[in-house]
């Protein structure tokens, strides 16, 4: 008995001290992270003002308004006017220069706060992360209390897969009622949207979608290879995620773009269907496969040290190898991204709502800095600049009900805005370096825009990150 207690001693003291070891780096980290806070006395917390002199791209036509005012009240779009005036307010001198609406980017990876600061400063002001944990439920709580600055949160639940596409970044449903308690759970815990995967077969992806409609709550949906692809034109389902999909479900890996051109039509034909394509992170398949050191490259910096370690590092030898054991894989993988843009022109030219999603946060596909990579392949398949634009502005904002109120510059719109040296329509580059970038209404200049990127740059929690992964193994399996 009296060694039962000792052991018993001992095991709560352990537990005790890797709980505290825990808090400990756990509150490291929020330390590290604290310049994302906002601090209501400071300048950067004033969010009305007028901003003048200014070329507006509203994106809402096909058009610039030159010499323009806008008025900003508490993070919102008050009025746009040749001329306006309001007593005791700031007043920011434009300079000519080019305002627009603040990117979005609707396919991303989060994994820590300092990503957040990196969106910012590549103008990126609202993202939809599409693998959900409980961090993400306390960042999106931060963000609605205006308490970092961060780009506006929208988050799905945890992945939704069948119970034999096994992996601890799944969450596995087995019969239609687990798949209905799912969908009610994750609405009413404060997930935005639901994720569905591989896997599901019909009996279960029926039931998550009919309890997606009664919970009044949208799905995105990465294909799943056990229903057909257009059972992913559902209604309740919003967005359909990666060009690749399509080569590797409907077409088998046939590269043919008669055989492609009757599935674009039938996406086409359902008018609330957006997609996704998100050709940068299949490309960045390529480029592990011809760089020997990507993993070493100054990019790759900015990415989360636990998936560089992991993620990062298990992609590149996949590929590696790969092409190691069969060289022709390289022009296979070449001809297959040569053909996602083909997809992308084809969508474009059928009338299909595309969005922009980068798949940022994964392998080599760095966060921020990766959707600018993502609009350039967009021109590449043949849209204009303000095409291009759409994908990461108004066609995003109009894929969610809970997005209307982002994407345009328009009175009633919430203020998250960039302003840049020239017009996007002729320099789409320009947009990677934003003079300010207002989120809700609060001014980031470059210098600390310039600094979010240094703050996440070879940053060095590892173990907190680690830590998050666990913590959702424990609570969401």
């Amino acid at each position: 008995m009296k060694l039962l207690k000792r052991i018993l001693k001992f095991v709560f003291a352990l537990i005790g001290v890797l709980v505290l070891i825990g808090i400990i780096i756990f509150w490291v980290d929020s330390l590290e992270t604290s310049y994302l806070r906002i601090n209501k006395n400071d300048l950067t917390s004033n969010n009305s003002f007028i901003i003048a002199n200014v070329n507006i791209v509203p994106m809402d036509q096909d058009t610039v308004l030159v010499d323009k005012m806008v008025h900003i009240k508490e993070g919102i779009i008050e009025k746009i006017a040749d001329n306006i005036e309001v007593k005791g307010i700031e007043i920011i001198d434009a300079k000519n220069k080019y305002l627009t609406p603040g990117l979005i980017d609707m396919h991303v990876h989060v994994w820590d706060r300092y990503e957040l600061g990196l969106y910012l400063s590549n103008g990126v002001t609202a993202v939809r992360n599409l693998w959900g944990m409980p961090m993400h439920l306390r960042i999106k709580e931060d963000v609605i209390e205006d308490n970092i600055f961060s780009p506006v949160f929208f988050t799905t639940g945890p992945k939704l897969t069948g119970q034999e596409f096994i992996g601890d970044d799944n969450l596995n449903l087995t019969n239609p009622n687990e798949a209905k308690e799912k969908v009610i759970s994750y609405k009413k815990r404060g997930y935005d949207l639901i994720k569905t995967y591989y896997g599901l077969d019909k009996e279960i992806f029926d039931a998550v979608i009919e309890q997606a409609k009664i919970s009044e709550i949208d799905i995105v949906a990465h294909p799943s290879q056990k229903v057909p692809f257009s059972y992913h034109l559902n209604p309740q389902i919003k967005s359909i995620e990666h060009a690749e999909e399509i080569v590797q479900q409907p077409l088998q890996f046939d590269l043919d773009t008669t055989k492609l051109q009757p599935i674009i039509d039938s996406i086409s034909q359902s008018k609330h269907t957006s997609y996704s394509p998100t050709i940068t992170v299949f490309n960045n398949i390529y480029q592990m496969m011809i760089n020997d050191s990507i993993l070493d490259s100054e990019s790759l910096e900015f990415i989360n040290p636990l998936i560089r370690k992991v993620d990062s590092k298990n992609q590149f030898e996949r590929w590696f190898n790969t092409k190691r054991a069969n060289p022709a894989a390289l022009d296979r993988i070449k001809n297959q991204h040569n053909f996602h843009i083909s997809i992308v022109k084809k969508l474009h030219n059928s009338g299909v709502n595309i969005i922009c999603g980068t798949d940022a946060g994964i392998g080599v596909t760095v966060p921020g800095f990766s959707i600018h990579r993502e609009m350039s392949f967009y021109k590449q398949a043949g849209l204009s600049n303000y095409e291009v634009l759409k994908t990461a502005t108004v066609n995003a904002s109009k894929t969610h009900s809970i997005m209307k109120q982002l994407g345009t510059i328009e009175a009633g719109k919430i203020a998250n805005l960039l302003l840049v040296d020239e017009n996007p329509f002729i320099e789409l580059a320009t947009l990677e370096n934003p003079t300010y970038v207002f989120v809700k209404g609060r001014k980031l200049n470059r210098e600390t825009l310039k600094s979010y990127n240094e703050k996440a740059k070879n940053r060095k929690n590892l173990l907190a990150s680690a830590l998050r992964y666990l913590e959702n193994l424990i609570f969401e399996k």
